[in-house]
């Protein structure tokens, strides 16, 4: 039976400013949120400790009797392919300040054969959590992160993997849209995230240039340091997936990725500190670019970054009260030439539900039967930044609406202890559909 804390640890955090064309990181990943005993993870904090380094590249197998302990960068590579299985834990080493703990990369020439269950999830987490010591907590930053590269199509041809040096096996970017990195299915990402500089990091779940041909569903990326799930390029679809409690975006799109997301949650937490750029809150929803100034001041870079999201639930907070740091910013923003269709989705509790900055793409892009809310506006369309239609309902309120769903709102007081969003008639899990999250999800930390 899992030992839940009630009591929010109040963390420290150091404050860094960085002069940067996006966000500032702090150079401290330790920020409020709940806590999760170690005896969470019990059994699998008793079993044998196997240490991983350096590169894969023959065919293995990671199975649920150990741990499997990441030191730096663990590389597959050289046509070798990593099949981990249900139920299994891994970790990172425990490293010193301004060296990523252990990292996960399955290079373009590598595949990854990660298929967990609905009982028996793999979850990547924090070590502190398989340490035996219930008075340990896991703080973002402590895993490195997960990163998929493939051979399909991004605007820039090829691109390296922000945060890592800069190596032939940490490129990514082809020609073949159909490319197949693999599986990724039943996974759990908890406490990821690195920054070696301002706008170099790992996110949560990073996938560049990732073909048709991988399937990935049913991924929980939580209180990340950086982005909970980063797509760069590339056309592969996914769904089922979970965002929780990022520092900084839970979406991320970028450099042409064109794919279809369906049936995916992203879901603040007002307990935790936020993103900033130019001394304001950055942390969205969704942040949508087709290229950085740098790669493209025009933003037209081809094929433009042009997601199709279908069924999503993006949530931040139910009101503005008694939020840490500077809070929220958008609920979705599409800037730098970004395109984007959407479709039966619900957004609420951000500042700014759906912005189209000025720089956004001309072409048109589809907001078609989709709940908005805004404290302060709920979509926003700079002149000649947007030219399709809305079908859409929307409403501004000081209260967020929940738009027909249970309990969408993180840390809300007197609210569950696990988030429900069915009951909508849109959204992740609309009316009359299975509860796709139940059994291998985790909201409470």
């Amino acid at each position: 039976m899992k030992n839940v804390k009630n009591l929010i640890s109040l963390l420290s955090i150091v404050a860094v400013s960085f002069t940067a064309c996006k966000k500032n990181e702090p150079n401290s990943a330790a920020f409020n949120k709940r806590s999760t005993s170690a005896a969470d993870y019990f059994p699998q904090s008793t079993y044998p400790v196997v240490a991983i380094s350096g590169d894969i590249i023959s065919n293995t197998t990671w199975t649920a009797g150990n741990v499997y302990e990441l030191n730096g960068v663990v590389t597959v590579r050289n046509g070798a392919t990593l099949t981990i299985e249900p139920g299994t834990y891994i970790k990172a080493s425990v490293n010193t300040i301004g060296v990523q703990n252990g990292i996960l990369v399955i290079a373009k020439d590598g595949k990854i054969n990660a298929v967990g269950t609905a009982t028996d999830p793999i979850v990547f987490t924090s070590s502190y959590l398989l340490d035996t010591n219930p008075a340990t907590a896991g703080t973002p930053g402590d895993f490195g992160g997960v990163a998929i590269l493939g051979n399909a199509p991004i605007n820039t041809g090829t691109k390296a993997l922000d945060g890592l040096p800069n190596l032939p096996q940490f490129y990514y970017g082809g020609t073949n849209a159909t490319d197949n990195s693999g599986t990724f299915q039943y996974v759990r990402i908890e406490y990821a995230g690195f920054t070696l500089a301002p706008n170099q990091e790992i996110n949560g779940l990073t996938l560049g240039a990732v073909g048709s041909g991988t399937t990935i569903d049913h991924v929980q990326v939580s209180y990340g340091f950086n982005d909970a799930f980063d797509f760069f390029g590339g056309t592969v679809n996914a769904n089922n997936l979970v965002a929780l409690a990022s520092f900084d975006d839970q979406f991320d799109f970028n450099n042409g990725y064109n794919g279809t997301i369906q049936y995916a949650i992203a879901v603040a937490d007002k307990n935790t500190l936020h993103s900033i750029s130019g001394g304001n809150s950055d942390s969205n929803g969704i942040e949508s670019d087709n290229n950085t100034p740098a790669e493209d001041p025009t933003f037209s870079l081809l094929p433009k970054t042009h997601p199709t999201l279908i069924n999503l639930s993006i949530f931040g907070t139910e009101n503005t009260s008694a939020i840490l740091g500077l809070g929220y910013r958008f609920g979705i923003r599409e800037r730098r030439g970004s395109e984007i269709d959407l479709y039966n989705t619900i957004v609420s509790g951000y500042p700014r539900g759906i912005v189209f900055d000025a720089d956004a793409s001309a072409s048109p892009s589809t907001i078609t039967n989709t709940a908005v809310h805004g404290f302060v506006s709920s979509i926003t369309v700079s002149v000649g930044a947007y030219t399709g239609g809305f079908n859409t309902l929307v409403v501004n309120a000081s209260n967020a609406s929940t738009f027909g769903v249970i309990q969408p709102w993180y840390n809300t007081p007197g609210s569950a202890l696990t988030l429900d969003f069915t009951g909508g008639s849109n959204g992740a899990i609309p009316t009359g559909t299975a509860n796709w999250t139940s059994g291998w999800t985790k909201f409470v930390f």
